[in-house]
């Protein structure tokens, strides 16, 4: 592993912080980074991302698992943050498949092994990371327990658009137009054309703030809207990991009754079938309830620290 450009100035995370570069399976680089000292730890947090996320998008939230116990190691995926871009306009939110998400999985997991990041390792998946971290729980990624934020189960549109949605996307992937964008998206950076009276991630004006700030320091980490293929590929995997059984894993699961991104009927008749798992719909909470409000947020983390521990101590009895 080479060592990676890591933008510590704004990340505000633990003062411990690196990335590096690594391959993948099919020659793609793509980054990951680590937060937090690798001594005396509960363990290490993979962290998951959403189709927004960088390295650095969470150092906060890598800064409170620090102060926890735990190490943090997270992936830009492919076509986000630093990773190599799919598509010839590096703002497109583009993939070729989902599956190709995990060749990006391995590529992290290798990385922590590696580095020797503690053990046991939790998975937290935010939104897509948590659809991506579904389909490798499933394929054996080794993980103690999981917390998902938000989780990508099903994508929220309207009827009229979902029966759009499939067909579209599916001919523009036919012709060779996977790479084109959406209808109604472009390559514009979401922080900073949507004022924060607007936003659909978080209620927590100091975090969003954040988030511009990081947009225009290094507008390189950021990324416009998805691509067709990207839309029929996650169509395709909600579908597809919507008839599979959960893995036997520990789960406890949080979103936001006001998400307008992900279909929380989706999530729920997931975790109803997931074997002792846990469920909490948060009150006028956004998207992102790991990033909300501090009264909503911190309890979301509260919660998460608590069930890891609680479920570290039942391994280890």
């Amino acid at each position: 592993m080479e060592q990676a450009k890591f933008y510590s100035e704004i990340a505000d995370g633990p003062s411990q912080g690196a990335a590096y570069w690594v391959q993948t399976d099919d020659n793609v680089r793509v980054r990951v980074g680590t937060y937090g000292s690798s001594k005396n730890r509960k363990g290490t947090i993979l962290l998951f991302l959403g189709r927004f996320g960088y390295i650095e998008r969470y150092g906060r939230v890598a800064k409170d698992f620090d102060k926890n116990g735990f190490s943090t190691v997270v992936i830009d995926w492919r076509s986000q943050g630093l990773s190599d871009r799919m598509a010839d306009d590096p703002h497109t939110g583009h993939i070729h498949r989902f599956s190709d998400y995990q060749k990006d999985v391995a590529a992290m997991v290798k990385a922590a092994e590696e580095l020797d990041l503690p053990k046991p390792w939790y998975l937290v998946g935010v939104s897509m990371g948590a659809c991506i971290g579904l389909r490798a729980m499933l394929e054996g990624l080794p993980v103690a327990a999981t917390a998902l934020i938000s989780p990508m189960f099903g994508i929220k549109m309207s009827p009229l658009q979902r029966i759009a949605a499939w067909p579209l996307s599916w001919a523009a992937q036919k012709i060779g137009k996977g790479h084109i964008y959406v209808p109604g998206e472009s390559g514009e950076i979401y922080m900073l054309t949507t004022p924060f009276e607007k936003n659909n991630l978080t209620r927590n004006s100091d975090m969003y703030e954040y988030w511009v700030d990081q947009a225009r320091t290094v507008p390189d980490l950021q990324i416009g809207g998805p691509s067709m293929a990207w839309l029929y590929q996650g169509l395709s995997e909600c579908r597809s990991l919507s008839k599979m059984h959960s893995p036997d894993i520990p789960c406890i699961t949080f979103c936001g009754e006001l998400d307008e991104l992900v279909d929380n009927r989706a999530i729920k008749d997931r975790m109803e079938r997931w074997p002792n798992g846990t469920f909490e719909v948060i009150k006028n909470a956004k998207h992102d309830v790991l990033t909300e409000i501090p009264e909503i947020g911190g309890e979301v983390m509260n919660q998460i620290v608590e069930f890891f521990s609680g479920t570290e101590q039942v391994g280890n009895t």
